[in-house]
């Protein structure tokens, strides 16, 4: 791979921008015309001085968002995608366009929020919107499977910057090194399983969360403070719990470099602003809209509310840190987190940062699905392990050269750079030894592609339905419909929509099982419904006026 000749020297980072850029690499101050200073004010740009990086990174960019993309598409045309969650964030966008305050009708009628209901209720997601004018364009959830695969693969670049400086931020002279490292840690996030798994799940407001991250400590590492507390403030519209993650940023800054006292000042008012913004936003914001702000409240084991449970925490650490892992599943998923990256992030301080969101969902006692493996729940701390395992990288290196030199194996590279590319190399051989055993591998094989006959099926059920009608309709069928009807879930209590696509060929949520999904049809077609289609296990129901 070719490598840039080293760029010319640039002014020196001012006395800020360098103490804050220290706690990337803490040793000593970041030198001018060395990778540690390029992107501060009045440097070159951080993708190097030619344009072969710059191209070699742009194709990455480009190949991911279409990789994630074309995915989403293909799930999207196989029917594979669902009402909850998809239809749910396309009823709020579509509502958005139409300049109104992100109803999604079908999680209110689901829910009990009523048809009135905004998403903004659920969770504090402002920065959907954002998503609205493309609606302009296409008008279906399509739109969002394509903008969440752009947004992910948005952060490939800020990784490779900050991958690369990490990695030259000693040894000037290995550029090319600090290149490859960059381009092993950028692959190894984008073939990620977490990344993987929720690229498999319709659209989430995680899309937002990877390329802010990474753009923060691409920031925070340049000396750019403004623009990384930019960053930090745009996460708090992107989700309830995001300021979790601002406090984590602002523990890593608190502890890690060598930190003057105004970058301490600025640590601790991450924590404090993170802290008060999920506060304001779970028990003020949300409810203000119609929400319930004890709704996602999956903490019983702990108490009934805030303050109990944090003096639960207090007074017993030894029953929390048993509810961290328990049931098994939970330290399962915090292995393979670590595990993908070869338990480098652990060598790091920049794990600090994912810690507050991993707490939250590893001590909840109820919820199944936020400590499992499967779903967008792992994509909102990825980029901070990734970083932290190309910063664990050079840790261990440097540990490895300064405890006992000559007994270093000699298969060890000889220098930080090349140490640190070995191991972002090894991170990337075990993401994509693991992409078959995650859902982004379905896309390998020659069937992921074709069409079954319970998919023509679920066509014919949709063609049979007129647009402009509200339907209610099975989990895999809502997203076919959305954006020309007014879409519900067919679940446990009728709603009696004048349209009715119900699924008898396999269990769908709403329901216990299979017998009652066929005792529904039947309850349908006694109070007047008749049937419009039957096949393959779909039945279209239409009740006359």
């Amino acid at each position: 791979m070719s490598t840039d000749a080293r760029p010319p020297p640039v002014p020196p980072a001012r006395p800020r921008q360098q103490a804050f850029a220290q706690v990337a690499a803490p040793d000593r101050a970041p030198r001018s015309g060395t990778a540690d200073a390029r992107g501060g004010r009045g440097g070159p740009s951080p993708l190097g001085s030619g344009s072969v990086h710059r191209a070699w990174v742009a194709a990455m960019t480009v190949a991911a968002a279409a990789i994630y993309a074309g995915f989403g598409l293909v799930q999207q045309a196989r029917f594979r995608t669902t009402t909850y969650d998809l239809v749910i964030f396309d009823q709020a966008v579509r509502s958005y366009a139409h300049l109104q305050p992100g109803i999604a009708i079908v999680k209110g009628i689901h829910n009990g929020g009523g048809p009135h209901f905004s998403l903004l209720g659920d969770h504090w997601s402002p920065v959907i919107a954002l998503a609205a004018p493309f609606y302009r364009l296409y008008n279906g959830p399509q739109t969002l499977l394509v903008l969440q695969g752009i947004m992910f693969a948005a952060a490939i670049p800020f990784i490779w910057v900050f991958a690369r400086r990490i990695a030259a931020a000693r040894v000037p002279a290995g550029a090319g090194h600090a290149a490859a490292a960059g381009y092993f840690a950028a692959a190894a996030y984008a073939l990620s399983w977490p990344i993987a798994e929720a690229v498999a799940f319709g659209f989430h407001e995680v899309a937002f969360v990877p390329v802010a991250t990474a753009a923060f400590f691409e920031r925070a590492q340049a000396g750019r403070l403004r623009a990384a507390l930019l960053v930090a403030g745009a996460l708090l519209l992107v989700k309830e719990d995001m300021g979790l993650l601002v406090a984590g940023l602002g523990l890593w800054l608190l502890v890690a470099g060598t930190a003057t006292a105004g970058q301490r000042l600025v640590a601790a008012a991450m924590i404090a602003a993170g802290i008060s913004a999920v506060l304001l936003s779970t028990l003020v914001l949300r409810p203000a809209v119609g929400g319930n702000a004890m709704y996602y409240w999956h903490y019983s084991a702990l108490g009934r509310d805030v303050p109990r449970a944090a003096w639960h925490l207090i007074a017993h650490p030894l029953g929390a840190a048993h509810l961290l892992v328990t049931p098994p599943a939970k330290l399962e998923t915090m292995a393979w987190l670590a595990g993908a990256l070869a338990f480098l992030p652990l060598l790091s301080p920049i794990s600090l940062a994912a810690v507050p969101l991993l707490a939250e969902r590893m001590l909840a006692n109820s919820a199944p699905d936020w400590w499992g493996l499967p779903y967008q729940y792992n994509a909102f701390t990825v980029v901070v392990l990734v970083c932290a395992a190309v910063d664990g990288a050079l840790r261990l290196s440097r540990w490895l050269r300064a405890r006992n030199p000559p007994r270093i194996p000699p298969r060890i590279p000889a220098g930080h750079a090349r140490a640190v590319a070995a191991a972002m190399a090894a991170c990337c051989t075990a993401a994509v030894a693991l992409v078959p055993f995650f859902p982004l591998g379905a896309a390998l094989q020659p069937s992921f592609y074709r069409l079954t006959a319970r998919d023509r099926a679920a066509a014919a059920a949709v063609a049979a339905v007129p647009r402009g009608v509200t339907v209610e309709a099975a989990n895999n069928i809502g997203p076919q419909l959305t954006s020309r009807d007014t879409v519900l879930l067919w679940d446990w209590t009728p709603r009696w929509a004048p349209w009715v696509v119900a699924d008898t060929g396999r269990p769908t949520i709403g329901f216990p099982g299979r017998r009652a999904q066929a005792d529904r049809v039947g309850l349908l077609m006694h109070n007047g419904y008749r049937v419009v289609l039957a096949r393959d296990g779909y039945t279209v129901l239409h009740r006359p006026p």
